[in-house]
């Protein structure tokens, strides 16, 4: 059992998840759950494992894996299993009947073929919650593209949100994010319903899904009223294609400020910027978008941002400085919010290695919730679930003693 700080039982504490996916959106889903207090069993390939174990981020590694593969995976198990032996198969199965959720993020059809997609499985076990994450879903000209973040943020129109003058991706795995968060929030939702009603269910979601959700701002206006999103005149320092001036990012003489929706005329004051303070017409705003915004810049310039936000947070304008990511982990702020933790693992070779990352990004009960158990070997637990769960085969090739 995983306590919480109080000694209580974590949510999920006692519900057992078999994690078939590989790298970033099944993978974080199912680390949420694990989180939360499930116990989460990683079905990977004997000898080669999650594709993620040899994908590293900026190129970082820590010990036999990548530290992205740790920061995904920690408080997880491994088994290492071959899905298409026979065998090792039918030793998955047994796993399976005894899950109460299945996480899985391959292409469609991958699961059937392998006689685990959802209806083999409820077949098998009918309260089962199975989870699934794809690229585009399961009908549709996009359904058998690769599901990749880059490629779904594309399909999607994310890139021209930036207001640069070319598309510009988010720099960061955006879609596969926030898919694993709703894949995690339709998984417990339907073991909150298998527990008042004893019916199991299957959650799907997808990349693109993922991606149009975060639009839904602009999709609804443009869905409604179609004239209402077209082309706007971009600044040379907006940060939304669809919000006026001052939105946007700033040089100060030192580094950079980002100032949000705020009323032009008032801005202008508090800058001292004259021909701003004339502009009394929102619509003006948007018609004069490079003009204005070129004179906030000239104006913050002159001065370090440490000065101007003294200046604007003073007259509480919406605005914060922009941080490197050295700048942030040292700053005060970042230590005040608690956000790390470090994790050790003991190596095949003897050696032990130490991942620092963060935690589950919400607090329970008033506490934080830190894990206790960095991310599994490859096949480290094969032969410790067989025994536990279902002790009546031969070990399984590819498992670690």
């Amino acid at each position: 059992m995983t306590a919480s700080p109080q000694g209580l039982p974590r949510p999920l504490d006692g519900f057992l998840v078999l994690d078939f996916s590989q790298f970033l959106a099944g993978p974080v889903a199912a680390l949420r759950l694990a989180d939360l207090g499930a116990r989460v069993i990683k079905i990977e390939r004997p000898g080669v494992g999650d594709i993620g174990r040899g994908l590293a981020f900026a190129g970082a590694h820590a010990g036999a894996d990548t530290v992205s593969f740790h920061a995904m995976n920690r408080g997880k198990q491994s088994v290492a299993a071959d899905l298409k032996d026979p065998d090792q198969l039918a030793f998955v199965r047994r796993l399976v009947e005894q899950a109460d959720v299945v996480v899985e993020n391959f292409r469609p059809g991958v699961m059937k073929r392998l006689g685990l997609d959802y209806d083999t499985v409820r077949a098998q076990n009918p309260g089962v919650v199975y989870g699934s994450i794809t690229g585009y879903g399961d009908d549709g000209p996009w359904r058998d593209r690769p599901g990749q973040d880059l490629l779904a943020q594309s399909i999607a129109g994310l890139p021209w949100l930036q207001a640069d003058p070319e598309p510009s991706p988010v720099g960061i795995a955006i879609a596969d994010h926030l898919a694993s968060c709703h894949l995690a929030h339709g998984i417990t939702a339907l073991l909150l319903r298998r527990l008042r009603t004893g019916i199991g269910g299957q959650v799907q979601t997808s990349l693109l899904e993922a991606m149009l959700d975060l639009q839904f701002e602009m999709l609804s206006v443009r869905l409604t009223q179609p004239g209402a999103v077209g082309a706007r005149p971009r600044g040379p320092h907006s940060a939304h294609t669809y919000l006026p001036a001052p939105y946007g990012v700033y040089p100060t003489a030192d580094g950079y400020l980002s100032i949000a929706m705020n009323p032009v005329p008032q801005l202008g004051a508090l800058l001292e910027i004259p021909e701003l303070v004339e502009l009394t017409e929102p619509e003006s705003w948007w018609e004069q978008r490079g003009r204005i915004e070129t004179l906030i810049a000239d104006r913050l310039r002159t001065r370090d941002t440490a000065d101007w936000l003294a200046v604007l947070d003073a007259a509480d304008v919406w605005c914060a400085p922009l941080h490197t990511l050295d700048e942030l982990v040292e700053h005060e702020g970042f230590r005040a919010i608690d956000m790390v933790q470090t994790l050790e693992r003991d190596e095949r070779d003897g050696t032990r290695t130490e991942v620092t990352t963060t935690r589950l990004p919400m607090r329970l009960d008033g506490q934080r919730l830190w894990g206790s158990d960095a991310a599994p070997l490859l096949g480290a637990d094969t032969d410790r679930v067989r025994d536990e769960l279902a002790p009546d085969r031969e070990p399984v090739a590819g498992s670690v003693p």
